[in-house]
């Protein structure tokens, strides 16, 4: 190969500078040439695309967000898009291209791949941890931790007032931000969009519980499981209880990545390089048990992932 492109694509996550600076530094490496694309599948299609050198990915393995930038492209969805893409792609004689981003990003790879026959190979970026076939997505940990500090610290003021604070994470589809958190801080009740739940059942054991001397309760709510603010509104009702309602929102999706998303999304970012290079396509790269694992890319974008139940078991042990 001449050259590859690298872009991040969709919702931003901590760690995708250390996978695309990985990508860079491998294939730098290796002599062949790298170009950037800029806010992802939208740049592609204006030929937002620039040829990067090591110093172009150096201090950014601490920094948060993309320094290629990520937007979303309507446009990309068409046959049309999908075209003038691949021509700003060619035109810069690029013959391979890795995608960091979620399942819609690499929906996009997997079209273009069909269409074009362009080696892709994918990087599973998404605070949601949802992509089929990876224990883990770039930007998860860090996302975790951060809503895990919120959790404490809600905990110290819930205590306080004798409160219920119910906390919303993000997870439209997918329960593992609000799963993992929940249990790790210790909530009473955790709310996902994979699992029912009986809000009337739920109101009388918070107000039994309060009556048997309890000072607060934590609430996680994925944002897919229902709207939190409504909830609030309810269990005060129903419970007489003083309620109140946190929507972390997208403080999420910032801060430094940690020491896990640093190592893995560099890991798989160099996995990647080294695959495109070696004529490999059509694969993600993830992680089995601590393990870097290839995936099919058209079976990770056509197959959900569904949220560990021995998860869902633990917080209902654990509550």
């Amino acid at each position: 190969m001449e050259a590859i492109a690298v872009m991040t694509s969709g919702g931003d996550s901590p760690g995708m500078n250390a996978a695309a600076r990985a990508v860079v530094r491998t294939a730098l490496y290796e002599g062949v040439n790298v170009y950037g694309i800029h806010n992802g599948y939208k740049g592609m299609i204006k030929g937002d695309i620039q040829k990067l050198d090591s110093r172009s990915v150096s201090d950014l393995i601490q920094r948060g967000g993309t320094f290629l930038g990520t937007a979303r492209s309507k446009e990309f969805q068409t046959p049309e898009g999908r075209q003038k893409a691949f021509n700003n792609l060619k035109e810069h004689n690029i013959d391979g291209l890795v995608i960091i981003g979620g399942d819609g990003s690499l929906r996009g790879g997997a079209a273009m791949s069909m269409e074009f026959g362009i080696p892709i190979v994918g990087l599973p970026g998404t605070i949601d941890n949802d992509v089929w076939g990876t224990d883990y997505t770039i930007g998860a940990d860090t996302a975790a931790n951060t809503i895990l500090e919120a959790i404490n610290k809600l905990r110290d003021t819930a205590s306080a007032h004798r409160r219920i604070i119910a906390v919303e994470v993000m997870g439209r589809k997918s329960g593992w931000l609000a799963m993992t958190t929940g249990i790790a801080g210790g909530a009473e009740y955790i709310l996902v969009p994979e699992v029912k739940f009986d809000l009337d059942e739920m109101c009388h054991e918070l107000r039994e519980s309060y009556d048997r001397g309890k000072r607060y309760s934590i609430i996680v709510v994925a944002e897919g499981a229902c709207d939190a603010i409504g909830l609030g509104t309810v269990v005060e009702e129903k419970t007489g209880i003083d309620t109140r309602v946190s929507v972390l929102g997208y403080i999420q999706r910032g801060g430094s990545p940690t020491v896990e998303d640093r190592m893995k999304a560099s890991m798989i970012g160099e996995k990647a390089a080294l695959a495109l290079l070696s004529g490999v396509t059509n694969k993600v790269y993830g992680f089995d048990s601590g393990k870097v694992v290839a995936i099919d890319l058209f079976d990770a974008v056509n197959n959900k992932k569904t949220l560990d139940p021995e998860l869902v078991r633990l917080a209902r042990v654990l509550a």
